[in-house]
């Protein structure tokens, strides 16, 4: 690997000329990675997103839009080096994916998630596959077929946030409080596999569609979204939504012997799951070094996407209140321009190396000078995109410090991620997140990148023309 310039010194060469200056020092250190990035056509787009789960069985219940696939988990469980049947971490489980798929192949697998929705998937999933009896699944088909909240004459009223009063046809509203309020007379796995059916089906029966940063409003909603009016389609009935996810969940599970539970079979009950509850900057420092034998992690990406928004209509019925919600977002990893500056070194003195590792990424700090001069200039269409772009690679890489210490020697460190471009600049996350975790410890054994890379959004298409960005799968060994 060749050296590395310093963006001072070529910010000279170049004046002002700043975003010169950061494409040449990408391109070195593009070069100094060379050797290891590889193009794989194995790792398409929908493999390494929610795509290719949509049509597999138990996987497809929840539409996680953010998540990466089974076969992406089992694959790379199965081709990279790791110690057969041993322990697996997600710092950032999100559904569940990594940890289902390690389980299903005998791993033994820990997840940490911040979000109540992830941790409500995840806790379903588990509750399912542990405590289901043949009764509760003939009784699961009862409310899926005699649809009895129906009869509910004074539901409770669900509570809902500023971002999601009026998110449902008055009639369904009714129907969805008459729903949660007849569960209350079911058993515990009951209600939870109900209430886990509901969260599944919010965003078809309402007024609303995820959009990345925030939730889109169908003009049926009476709320103004934008100058174009938008049009979602077809909004679903909640009696015939819940009803076919209902039937979809049953489908999807083996109906056991009158004397046997669900799952019972030991392809299901190969490894254990545990589920850590919480932001991976305050759970990582607590859990035993050298305990795992691989993460595999996808973080959120440094692409303004806010979770607590797109994940309104689930937080609001999970009982999240307004304080709450602005807390979770906090807590995040900066990803979203309404994460305020968090004080890494406070909170845990020990990222001072981590820090300081970020502060001297050349390529990285010459970003960070171009979007605040731009910042300056009145050219960025939000104020905080600097103070996210920083937050985001310093808070990564006090995770990555923390993960280099959770793993045994010799264990990989597999991430999937995305490069991002904002006001002209395009942010290589893959080459600066593998040398600041070369620099941590790691040894960087793969850059994998997926073939046909995608193209920026449309404002920046319109401004700076269609260069595309990479999407990758980085591999990362603890020597």
């Amino acid at each position: 690997m060749s050296e590395n310039r310093g963006v001072q010194s070529v910010l000279v060469d170049f004046g002002n000329d700043l975003l010169s200056a950061i494409e040449q020092e990408g391109n070195s250190l593009f070069n100094y990675f060379s050797s290891v990035i590889q193009e794989y056509p194995y790792f398409s787009r929908s493999l390494v997103s929610f795509q290719a789960n949509k049509q597999r069985p138990v996987y497809r219940w929840y539409k996680f839009k953010e998540a990466f696939s089974a076969s992406l988990i089992e694959f790379l469980l199965e081709k990279v080096d790791i110690k057969k049947k041993g322990v697996i971490l997600d710092p950032f489980a999100g559904s569940g994916t990594a940890l289902f798929a390690a389980q299903f192949l005998g791993f033994d697998a820990e997840g940490i998630e911040l979000l109540p929705i992830g941790q409500k998937i995840i806790q379903a999933r588990i509750a399912i596959q542990k405590n289901i009896t043949s009764k509760q699944y003939e009784r699961l088909k009862e409310w899926a077929e005699e649809q009895p909240w129906k009869q509910v004459q004074n539901p409770v009223e669900i509570q809902e946030l500023r971002i999601t009063a009026g998110a449902y046809p008055e009639t369904t509203k009714k129907q969805i409080e008459q729903y949660l309020t007849a569960l209350q007379n079911e058993d515990d796995t009951i209600q939870y596999i109900l209430q886990f059916a509901l969260l599944c089906v919010l965003e078809s029966v309402s007024h609303t569609r995820k959009d990345g940063q925030y939730l889109r409003w169908d003009y049926r909603s009476g709320r103004k979204n934008g100058i174009k009016p938008f049009d979602k389609g077809n909004i679903l009935s909640f009696q015939k939504a819940v009803a076919d996810k209902l039937h979809q969940i049953l489908k999807d599970l083996k109906i056991p012997a009158a004397s046997q539970d669900l799952f019972s079979d030991v392809n299901i009950k190969k490894g254990n799951i545990f589920l850590h509850s919480g932001s991976c900057l305050n759970v990582l420092p607590t859990l035993h070094s050298g305990r795992f034998d691989a993460i595999i992690t996808s973080p959120p990406y440094c692409n303004r996407y806010d979770y607590t928004r797109t994940y309104a209509l689930e937080l609001a019925l999970l009982g999240i209140t307004e304080k709450e919600l602005s807390s979770l977002r906090q807590n995040m990893l900066s990803c979203t321009v309404e994460n305020r500056e968090k004080d890494l070194i406070q909170l845990n003195p020990s990222w001072e190396t981590a820090v300081s590792i970020a502060q001297n990424q050349p390529l990285l700090q010459g970003i960070l000078n171009y979007l605040e001069h731009q910042k300056e200039r009145k050219k960025l269409n939000n104020t905080g995109i600097p103070r996210m772009v920083r937050g985001y690679f310093y808070e990564m890489a006090c995770v990555i410090q923390e993960c280099l210490q959770a793993l045994k020697k010799g264990a990989p460190l597999i991430m999937v991620n995305d490069n991002v471009r904002y006001a002209g600049v395009g942010i290589a996350v893959d080459t600066i997140l593998s040398k600041i975790a070369e620099d941590i410890g790691f040894r960087v054994e793969k850059i994998y990148v997926l073939p046909g890379s995608k193209g920026n959004s449309s404002q920046q298409m319109g401004s700076h023309g269609r260069q595309p960005l990479r999407k990758c799968v980085y591999i990362w060994r603890k020597p």
